[in-house]
């Protein structure tokens, strides 16, 4: 067998791994939905809140997985989470969504974070490509208006962090601790321009290829670094950076993410210049590769350090990117450096006793004990790095 048979082989098995650890570990039988958080150690954690964004992922990983599956247990899950999602973290009074809600689903954290907005419409419009459900396919249409309403910046463009849940200014507009607190984020972007391609591939809608090819504009000016090749995390409303990291996983996703937006955008000097980008950041990133195939987390320029951790997703997303700059390009070392991430994954990455994935390792390849399933843990990542790379290997 080749070795790109072999590893679409092992891909396919892994996929099938890591929705068998989903179906049987995070149904959340006595309250519904999905478990909130599971430890390292595969313990559930009692009563811990559930979030937006994990819910939408799990919507968008066994709604994508389906296509591929065929398995009408993925169906019934895709459908679980679109109901929970709906019922419970959809809110009817301000018409946003609410990014966290206690075990008993009264809400917890109200915020309005456009981040969970975009996931919630990436989960929508997969889970509506599946099931032709009108219900899904009106609530990502309302997510998608909701932030153009209030999170757009018609004065510089792009779409500012987070609000209130009536949608008024907030003061912590961070994802998470680690965060600038800042208006504009490339996160934000790369995932909102994800969830319109993804829409408009269900809803070919005329104001929305227009948002998405102007959105493409905007991540091309500001959030690419043309000459480094990496991206520029943090902005204030008016476009003034705030130097940050250099984050290796988002260079990588965005370098296939934004290239596969601009073909579903049908703009052929967007698509050309994406291309581009997509080999330029790919070939950055390889400075965050390890001998042993990994990729680092991130690097600070400012302290010229590493941190230096390999996190799961940042693999994931090393897969699916390496692999596109070989397609792009023909070039064998890209697709050595897809060869030694899966084996660094299969390693030191996969639990290989019970599924799942670890969250990752310190340089010291010591375990990261941070959660198997959680507010940040999901199957997105990984699920589609085995679907992109299933599709994209030819037998």
């Amino acid at each position: 067998m080749s070795a790109l048979k072999q590893l679409k082989s092992e891909l396919t098995a892994e996929l099938d791994s890591i929705l068998k650890y989903w179906s049987k570990h995070t149904v959340d039988k006595q309250n519904g939905g999905f478990i909130g958080q599971i430890d390292f150690k595969d313990h559930l954690i009692a009563n811990s809140e559930k979030g937006a964004v994990l819910n939408a992922r799990i919507l968008w990983s066994f709604a994508a997985s389906y296509k591929f599956t065929k398995n009408e247990n993925h169906k019934k899950l895709a459908e679980r989470a679109f109901e929970f999602l709906s019922e419970h973290f959809y809110d009817p009074e301000f018409g946003g969504l609410f990014w966290s809600i206690n075990v008993d689903k009264t809400p917890k954290d109200t915020k309005n974070q456009i981040y969970a907005l975009a996931f919630a419409i990436y989960g929508l419009s997969e889970y509506y490509a599946i099931s032709q459900n009108e219900k899904a396919l009106e609530l990502a249409i309302t997510l998608y208006l909701q932030i153009q309403k209030y999170s757009y910046d018609p004065a510089n463009k792009g779409y500012l962090e987070a609000f209130t849940r009536d949608w008024k200014p907030i003061e912590d507009l961070r994802l998470s601790n680690k965060d600038a607190n800042e208006k504009k984020t490339m996160n934000t972007h790369l995932h909102i321009i994800e969830a319109y391609a993804n829409l408009f591939k269900v809803w070919p809608d005329k104001k929305l290829k227009s948002d998405i090819v102007e959105l493409l504009e905007t991540i091309e000016e500001h959030f690419i670094n043309t000459e480094t090749g990496h991206l520029s995390l943090f902005f204030d409303e008016n476009w003034i950076e705030k130097p940050d990291v250099i984050s290796y996983g988002h260079d990588i996703e965005a370098a296939w993410l934004l290239q596969q937006c601009a073909e579903i955008s049908e703009n052929e000097k967007l698509i050309a210049n994406y291309k581009k980008y997509a080999v330029q950041m790919a070939e950055s990133t390889k400075e965050g590769l390890d001998a042993d195939g990994g990729l680092w987390y991130e690097f600070d320029p400012e302290k010229n350090e590493l941190i230096a951790e390999k996190h799961w997703w940042v693999q994931a997303e090393a897969l699916i990117g390496f692999y596109n700059a070989y397609q792009l390009t023909g070039d064998d070392f890209f697709l050595d450096i897809v060869y030694k991430n899966w084996n660094f994954i299969k390693k030191h990455i996969l639990d290989q006793q019970n599924g799942e994935w670890f969250w990752g390792i310190y340089n010291d390849y010591a375990l990261m004990e941070k959660d198997k399933a959680g507010f940040w843990k999901c199957p997105y990542h990984n699920s589609r790095a085995c679907l992109e790379l299933i599709q994209r290997i030819k037998d």
